[in-house]
C-alpha cells in the first residue's frame, strides 16, 4: 500500500520523464508523489507565498537562486539535476528541416505564429528569445511570437496547429507526436539550459532527499536519458 508522501513542484517541460520515475519509485517504495507542473517562476512565486511544497525543480538556476537567496530551500540539497536542448518544432509529422542562421523566420511565419513561453519570466522563453537574438531573428520575429505560460502550453499550441512553430525543449518535441523538429538552436546561442533541485525549507525535506537521491540513482538517470535529457556529472 502507498503511504503519504510529498509534494514536488516541477518545471513543465519534466512532466512525462517524472511521471514515469515516480510510477517506479512508489512501486519501488510505497511513498506517493503529488507534482505540481508550471513555469519556474510561478512555482518559485508559490513557494515564496508559503505553498506546501518539499521538493523544487527549476528550469533554471536563476529561480533557484531566487529562493536560495531568501532561506526557502536547504541549499545543503541543491544539485544541478538535467540538462536540455532548444529546438525549433513545427506542426505535423513531415516537415523538412531549416538553417536557423540562414532562414528568415518571420517571412516563413507569415501571418502565423510562433509559439515560446512566457519571453521574459520562464526559462524556455528566457533561452529562446536569447537564441533568436543571438541569430539575428528576435527583431523581425518578436511581433509574431504567441507566448504561453510555460513551455508545455507553448508545445500544445503548435501540436493543435494554433501556431504553425514553436520553440521549445528537446524533450518536449518528444513528448508529441504531432511535431516535428525542424532546427536545433546552436548551444552558444544561449545560456546551457541546466534543471537544479533542492529540498524546500520547512518542508518533508528528509523524505524530499530520498526521492532526489532516487531521480539521481542509475534507475532515475536511465529514464531520464530515455526522455532524452542530459543529466550532469555527479
Amino acid at each position: 500500500m502507498a503511504h503519504a508522501g510529498i509534494t514536488v513542484f516541477a518545471a513543465a517541460s519534466t512532466k512525462t520523464a517524472l511521471d514515469d520515475i515516480a510510477a517506479a519509485y512508489t512501486a519501488d517504495t510505497g511513498q506517493n508523489i503529488t507534482f505540481s507542473y508550471a513555469g519556474s517562476p510561478a512555482l518559485a512565486r508559490q513557494i515564496q507565498l508559503g505553498a506546501p511544497a518539499d521538493l523544487f525543480i527549476s528550469a533554471n538556476p536563476g529561480w533557484m537562486n531566487v529562493l536560495q537567496d531568501e532561506g526557502l530551500i536547504d541549499a545543503g540539497s541543491r544539485v544541478d539535476l538535467l540538462a536540455n536542448r532548444l529546438v525549433l518544432i513545427a506542426h505535423g509529422t513531415a516537415v523538412p528541416p531549416l538553417n536557423l542562421e540562414t532562414t528568415d523566420l518571420a517571412g516563413l511565419l507569415g501571418e502565423g505564429r510562433l509559439a515560446m513561453a512566457l519571453v521574459d519570466a520562464v526559462p524556455a522563453g528566457i533561452y529562446g528569445k536569447a537564441a533568436l537574438a543571438a541569430l539575428g531573428q528576435w527583431p523581425s520575429v518578436a511581433p509574431k511570437v504567441a507566448q504561453a505560460a510555460n513551455v508545455r502550453a507553448a508545445l500544445a499550441l503548435v501540436a493543435s496547429g494554433e501556431a504553425p512553430m514553436g520553440v521549445v525543449y528537446a524533450t518536449d518535441a518528444r513528448a508529441s507526436a504531432g511535431v516535428s523538429v525542424i532546427a536545433a538552436f546552436p548551444q552558444d546561442s544561449h545560456p546551457p539550459v541546466i534543471y537544479p533541485a533542492a529540498a524546500v525549507a520547512g518542508g518533508n525535506t528528509g523524505e524530499a532527499k530520498a526521492f532526489l537521491a532516487y531521480l539521481r540513482s542509475p534507475k532515475g538517470r536511465d529514464i531520464f536519458l530515455q526522455h532524452g535529457f542530459g543529466v550532469p556529472d555527479q
